[in-house]
């Protein structure tokens, strides 16, 4: 008996018709896979949006701050793009590079990843904060594809930029006068004009500050006392933690001044250790280092030293500019958290004051 072929011919074309199921499906996947990864626009009616990518930006944060810009379709898609190259016709790994970008919502995924990955981005963003020392900001701009340390130091040394922007005649650089804050650079610049943006920033700045009378004669604030408050602004920052006390640390500091008492300021002589002798920040300064023989070191000489030890920010410029009259000639450290200091007047009181912190600090340590 001859045996029928339908049962064959009907598995064939169920299978065929599963086959044609399963190619309709993976070209509807990679046809809505395309789209994702295309422009969020045509050129025409494109919008353009800057973008920063600070250093240290993940992946998964960028695609977050893409979509929530409408500059993405697809959060999921940007990463698997980035993780995946070959899915958006790209080659070799991604890696995100920090800047500031200006980007279109005619780009597609793969233009993107091109853009981000470059470095070439429109601005690097430079944050820098209050209290760093010339030669951090060096660094700090290095690691940024701003300008090499090299030709910032060199710049900020230079007599005839000092001279040009303004600074004191008796500074040896621009420490002090280069303003904490965030700054817009493009990458590669030289050293000078960095250092000029920097400086110009501070001399605008310091505009807002209410200079005491003590400062100015006949009205005028001379480029020397100018130096003075940069100088005491600089040690009141490396010493205040909370900010309301910045005021406080500089009347101290006033006093002494005063009265020819030296300022005994650790913070100096840690300069003396990092930025002038070169060696690592210590963990503590111990007798030895008060003994360290420098212009900067308050414990050995009286008076302010030859200039900065920081670049400070508004909140201690104004306490140096215009400190508050109080009595105080000490302050020691009583709340290692909170990072307040106890203010006294007399030499017994601080010494008191000090015994109860290091009493206090022995007994929460059991």
């Amino acid at each position: 008996m001859k045996m029928s072929n339908r049962p064959m011919r009907r598995s064939l074309a169920i299978l065929l018709g599963l086959c044609a199921a399963m190619l309709v499906l993976v070209a509807a996947g990679f046809a809505a896979l395309q789209f994702t990864f295309s422009s969020v626009s045509g050129k025409e009616n494109a919008v353009s949006v800057r973008v920063e990518v600070p250093s240290g930006t993940g992946v998964r944060t960028l695609a977050r701050m893409l979509v929530r810009e409408k500059l993405v379709r697809s959060e999921k898609a940007f990463y698997l793009a980035a993780r995946c190259p070959f899915l958006a016709g790209r080659s070799g790994a991604f890696v995100l590079k920090p800047g500031v970008y200006d980007v279109s919502s005619a780009q597609n995924i793969a233009q993107l990843l091109d853009m981000f990955g470059s470095g070439e981005g429109a601005y690097i963003a430079a944050v820098i904060p209050e209290g760093l020392t010339l030669g951090q900001i060096a660094a700090e701009l290095d690691s940024l594809g701003v300008c090499a340390i090299d030709d910032f130091r060199a710049a900020a040394a230079d007599k005839a930029l000092l001279q040009a922007c303004g600074i004191p005649a008796s500074a040896r650089d621009f420490e002090g006068y280069l303003f904490p804050d965030t700054y817009f650079f493009t990458p590669q610049m030289t050293g000078k004009e960095v250092v000029r943006v920097m400086a110009d920033t501070f001399f605008r700045r310091f505009q807002e500050v209410d200079v005491a009378d003590d400062y100015k004669v006949d009205g005028v604030l001379s480029p020397e006392r100018l130096h003075d408050i940069v100088t005491l602004a600089s040690i009141v920052e490396r010493e205040y933690r909370a900010e309301r006390e910045a005021p406080l640390i500089a009347s101290v500091f006033a006093n002494r001044l005063e009265t020819g008492t030296g300022l005994y300021s650790c913070a100096t002589v840690a300069y003396v250790i990092t930025e002038i002798l070169g060696r690592p920040h210590p963990d503590i300064i111990t007798y030895d280092d008060l003994k360290i023989d420098s212009p900067y070191n308050t414990y050995r000489w009286r008076g302010l030293p030859p200039g900065p030890i920081s670049n400070p920010g508004m909140v201690a410029l104004r306490a140096a500019a215009n400190p508050p009259h109080t009595d105080y000639f000490y302050f020691t450290l009583t709340d290692a958290d909170a990072g307040t200091h106890t203010f006294t007047e007399t030499l017994s009181s601080h010494v008191q004051a000090t015994a109860q912190f290091k009493t206090k600090k022995t007994a929460a340590a059991k």
